[in-house]
Formats: C-alpha cells, structure tokens, sequence
C-alpha cells in the first residue's frame, strides 16, 4: 500500500518566506482556503497533482515536497538520540517520523544541537586531560567533512545554480575544435589567459596547481586522462563561478569553521562533474544505454566513478532523471563519499551493512556485482557495486582502492541494464543501514547490538547471535 504523503510544514514555511497569506496561496492553486488549511495542518495528504501544482507555483523541485528529506532526517534522529546521552527518553520510529516530517525545523535544530554538545565536550575533555592525565574517552567531535556529507544529502545532492551554469559553458566549449582535454586547454588559455603544463609526477606531487603569477595551470602527467580533465574542469569552476558557489556555502550555515572550505572544494568537484556530463546530454544518454556505467564513461571520457556520482545529481525540476544513491567504501568498511536522491538510509557514523554486496566487490575486482536488497522498512532497491583503484599511471605509484556502488527503487529498475541479471531470481538480500541502527534480530553477520534496544543473555542458550534483542 502506498504511504499517505504529507508535507504541511514545508508548505507553510515555503508560503511564510514568500510573505504570502493562505488566501494568496489558495488563490494561486486554485483551491479553497479551508482546504488549503487542513493541508498545511497535515490533516490532508497531497495527491500527485498537487505536489506538481505546488513546486509550480513555489517555483521549486518536486523532491521538497516528497517523503524523502523526512526519511533521511527520521533517520538521522533516531541515531542521534540512540546516544546515552538520551537514555532516559523513550521515542517510537512514528514519533520520529512526525517531527521530522511535521516539524523538521527544529529536529534539524536537535541535530545541530547535539552536534555542538559533541564537540564541545571534546574540547572539555581534552583541557581535562592536559590537567588531570588520566585515561578518558572523549566523544567524536563535529567533522567538517560529515556535516558537508549530511548538507549535500539534505539538499537530494542536486545544486541548480552550478548545474544550469555548467551546461550554458558546457555548450560553449563544444564549440572548440578538438578532444575533451584540448577543448578545456583552449578555453583556459583563449578566455582566462592560462596555459596548461604537465609535469612528471616526482616534481609535482600534486594532481594540478593553478600559479596565477606565471599564467599557467601545471598538472600531473601520470594522471589519467579523465582525471586530467577533471582537474581542469574544477579550476574553470573556481575561475568562473567562484562566487555562485561561495553565495552557496554561505547559505548553507555551516557550523564547523572548516566545513565552508570542504563544501566549497566539493562544490568545485560538482560544477566539473556537471561540465564534463553535461546534463541533458548526460541525462539522455544514460537513458538510451540504460544507465550502462562503462558505455557512459566511455562516451564522456571520464572515469567510472565519475559517472555513478553524476547518475546520483539528475534531479532537475521538470527533467528528472532515475533517483539513485551513490557512495564510495574503502577496504575497512569505512563510507567515504555518499549522496543520494533516493530513500536510501546511510549511517551518518560507522560502515554499512556487511550483506550489502558493496563489500563483496573487493574480492571480484573489473565486475559489476548485482543484488535486490531490501531494507528494514520493506523498500527494496537495485544495488550496482564495483571495485576500483585510483593513482597516477605509472609503475611505482600508490594505489588507492575503493568500492563504488549506485542504486535506485526496485519501482526503476527496468531502467537499468544491471537488472537484467536478477530477473530470473527471486533471491532478496536484507540488509540494514548499518548494525547500531538494524533491527533485523537474526541476521548472522550482525557485529553488535542496536544502540538503541536492550540485550538479553541467556547462558544456558546459544543462538546465532550470544544475545537476544529486548
């Protein structure tokens, strides 16, 4: 049965900023006051007309009006008040769902709060230990680089001013003769007055420099050439909507000091994804391969982790193209990118699931792994994983080595051509967010309890866990 979508609170603060009255807004949607009132009560649901009536007349994406952001916030609350820190406080998942839903304003605000508390504490604990030095635990302060991930996943890792920008210059340097890497030098040096150096990767141990003072970009001759590319493409962005992006992160309100530099490099390595994949053109090619990674990747001439990141930002108002997740897991388990325009719940702390075939693609490197996954809320998804390695091209180099994996609702499925291969079976693997949040109370790969249920040892019984779940 479909879920009931209700969306009362966002419509209210999205009429609120526009200093409109119900009536305006009513008038607008041509509906009656009354009835607008009992939607923005969350005592209507939305049918599908009105949710595209509403991002018309609002002038937003669809997505804000959809269950998604109340899933990932639900979620992301949950873990927050699993901390025993909130011991004392019993909340059931449809009270969570509730306020993050009815009242996400202030379980954002919870997040944030209990954010700043970890970080404080830390601090406090660390002048503790400097004076009293003895053995403590101090708690995980606030990362720049997750709260940059959690701002990304709000916002359905779509960023439309970047996006149109990219595409207009995207067309314009079509225009110039020549391959994707000489296309880009051209540009760089016609409109900005920069030539393009390579160097030998033992006098420039970084990917690419830009050295305004001699006019030139110098870049790694040892790096693929869709990292080179791409190392470009991120220069252009700083060099020629540097302020876009910078109105972008001042929005975003960032707690962490540090976390508006590491937004503004990830906002960069967004407009070069968007200018090298471009997003019509991306869209409709992905469309017509059936979201075929290595054909894509071959088309725009970047690398296979470039293009399951840009598969994961096609949501466009009016020109969407299939939600899907993306994210990147290195061999210890650890999430090291992750974005999603899907449901899909990633840990905001921790690893992922071990029954998630994304682990199982380190040991079957240069294939695509294909499973039907089904999380603890019944939604299953088509999950895509891949191992890959990353590094300069030359026989002494280091080597990094990840697993990327994509993903989409079973609803989209057909879509891709990795569906083909579990048409024929019905095999369904359950997994979980992550072992602190999964509630599966017999999955046999389970590492630890959930933080937020009590266990109970019996030790005259052994089963396939040595506790049960209370």
């Amino acid at each position: 049965m479909r879920r009931k979508l209700f969306a009362g609170a966002t419509i209210r603060r999205l009429r609120e900023e526009r200093d409109w009255t119900q009536l305006e807004l009513a008038r607008r949607l041509n509906i009656s006051p009354s009835y607008l009132s009992q939607i923005e009560a969350s005592q209507r649901s939305l049918s599908g007309t009105m949710v595209v009536d509403l991002a018309r007349v609002f002038r937003v994406n669809l997505s804000i009006f959809t269950d998604d952001l109340g899933d990932r916030l639900a979620a992301n609350l949950r873990e927050t008040l699993a901390d025993p820190l909130f011991a004392a406080i019993e909340v059931n998942p449809r009270e969570l769902r509730t306020a993050a839903v009815q009242m996400p304003q202030i379980g954002r605000a919870l997040l944030d709060l209990h954010a700043q508390y970890q970080s404080l504490e830390a601090r406090y604990r660390a002048l503790d230990e400097a004076v009293h030095p003895e053995p403590s635990q101090p708690r995980r302060p606030i990362s720049a680089f997750d709260e940059v991930r959690d701002y990304f996943h709000f916002i359905g890792n779509y960023v439309d001013a970047l996006d149109l920008a990219a595409e207009a210059l995207a067309t314009r340097i079509s225009e110039i003769p020549g391959d994707p890497r000489q296309r880009m030098e051209t540009y760089l040096a016609s409109e900005h007055g920069l030539a393009v150096v390579e160097c030998p990767p033992d006098s420039h141990p970084a990917q690419s420099r830009l050295e305004r003072g001699a006019g030139r970009i110098t870049l790694n001759e040892a790096l693929p050439v869709s990292s080179q590319v791409f190392a470009l493409a991120r220069h252009v962005a700083r060099l020629t909507h540097g302020e876009t992006a910078d109105a972008i992160v001042e929005q975003a309100g960032f707690l962490n000091r540090d976390s508006a530099l590491v937004c503004s490099v990830a906002l960069s390595n967004y407009f070069a994804g968007a200018l090298t994949m471009p997003y019509g053109a991306f869209r409709d090619e992905a469309r017509r391969m059936r979201h075929d990674v290595e054909r894509l990747a071959i088309r725009f001439g970047a690398s296979l982790e470039q293009v399951c990141h840009r598969l994961s930002t096609l949501q466009r108002s009016g020109q969407e193209g299939v939600p899907m997740y993306f994210l990147r897991v290195d061999r210890a388990g650890n999430i090291t990118k992750r974005h999603s325009a899907t449901r899909f719940q990633f840990a905001r702390y921790g690893g992922a699931c071990p029954i998630w075939n994304i682990h199982e693609a380190f040991e079957m490197p240069d294939r695509f792994l294909v499973q039907r996954a089904e999380m603890p809320d019944g939604r299953q998804y088509l999950s895509i994983a891949r191992a890959i390695s990353k590094g300069e091209s030359r026989f002494d180099a280091v080597r990094s080595r990840y697993a990327i994996g994509i993903g989409c609702e079973m609803a989209y499925a057909d879509e891709l051509i990795y569906a083909d291969a579990i048409r024929s079976s019905g095999k369904i693997a359950e997994i979980g967010i992550n072992c602190r949040l999964c509630e599966r109370p017999d999955c046999p790969q389970r590492a630890m309890p959930p933080l937020d249920r009590a266990v109970i040892v019996d030790p005259w019984e052994r089963g396939i866990l040595p506790y049960r779940l209370g």
